[in-house]
């Protein structure tokens, strides 16, 4: 029998999105997200201190690479990683069975309002995929009741996107001259929790204790060669050739090449990006 989703309505747009193209496309190119935050991996899971027998639950685990290292730390416990999106939880679960990890499972949930078993999870982590809650109040004290007393929070988050240059390459590019207006304030987005005392406040309304803020840089990989992340950034942004003439559309795909080739390097084209490893403990 097939469960339906129950999502908060606050979160309806990116039900659409995650759950539509915008997840199938991650989905299908799922090795190429992984690779772009590999920089972010080793802090990631140092942070983490995942235990032998740590029940551990990944918020917004997407294709599950994050859930999938942890389940190899907690040999003894177990993982559970929820996501909107169908498609990339497709990808995640026959991954895990690939890896022989049938101690790591994957839900469709919304973690906002999920009904997580209280006290559940000794270890909540999330890389990048805690900022798109429509209720981030909601969302974290709803991750506070399934963490138990003492257990961990574990996120890593953009930090503002006038230091990600890999945003505002790509941005500025895309926007061929246009002044496109930003999401309102507070609303979700990959920069919603880049301030860290709109975090503070967050998490210790929600019941968490000894908040720490690491910042931390690492170049993202967008594809071999320009080319190769023209295609890939277009096949991801193309929305925002949206309302564009021929000549606009040309201008917008033309600086968009440039940028990533003046970004070529023998690795690949890599673009810099900072971020938050934000730590907290359960009251």
């Amino acid at each position: 029998m097939t469960r339906t989703l129950q999502a908060a309505p606050a979160n309806a747009e990116q039900v659409k999105a995650w759950d539509g193209e915008e997840g199938a496309y991650w989905a299908e190119h799922a090795d190429r997200y992984d690779r772009a935050l590999r920089g972010y991996l080793t802090p990631f899971f140092e942070a983490a201190a995942v235990g032998p027998a740590d029940r551990v639950l990944d918020v917004g685990c997407g294709t599950g690479e994050i859930s999938r290292e942890a389940g190899r730390r907690a040999p003894r416990g177990s993982v559970l990683g929820v996501d909107l999106s169908t498609a990339m939880l497709r990808v995640a679960r026959q991954r895990a069975e690939e890896a022989g990890l049938g101690h790591v499972r994957f839900e469709q949930a919304d973690a906002q309002i999920h009904l997580f078993p209280e006290g559940g999870f000794d270890l909540v982590v999330s890389r990048t995929g805690t900022m798109f809650f429509g209720d981030l109040d909601a969302a974290f004290r709803n991750l506070a009741r399934a963490t138990r007393p003492d257990g961990r929070l574990v996120q890593l988050v953009w930090q503002p996107a006038v230091r990600n240059e890999w945003f505002l390459t790509l941005t500025t590019a895309l926007a061929a001259g246009r002044d496109l207006p930003g999401p309102p304030p507070g609303a979700p987005g990959p920069f919603a929790l880049s301030e860290p005392d709109r975090v503070r406040a967050l998490l210790t309304g929600a019941g968490f204790t000894g908040l720490g803020f690491e910042p931390f840089a690492a170049p993202m990989h967008f594809g071999t060669d320009a080319d190769d992340a023209h295609r890939f950034v277009v096949g991801q942004l193309g929305w925002m050739l949206e309302g564009l003439d021929d000549t606009g559309r040309a201008r917008a795909l033309d600086d968009l090449h440039a940028a990533l080739r003046a970004r070529e390097t023998p690795e690949g084209v890599l673009l810099p990006s900072a971020t938050w490893l934000i730590t907290a403990t359960r009251g």
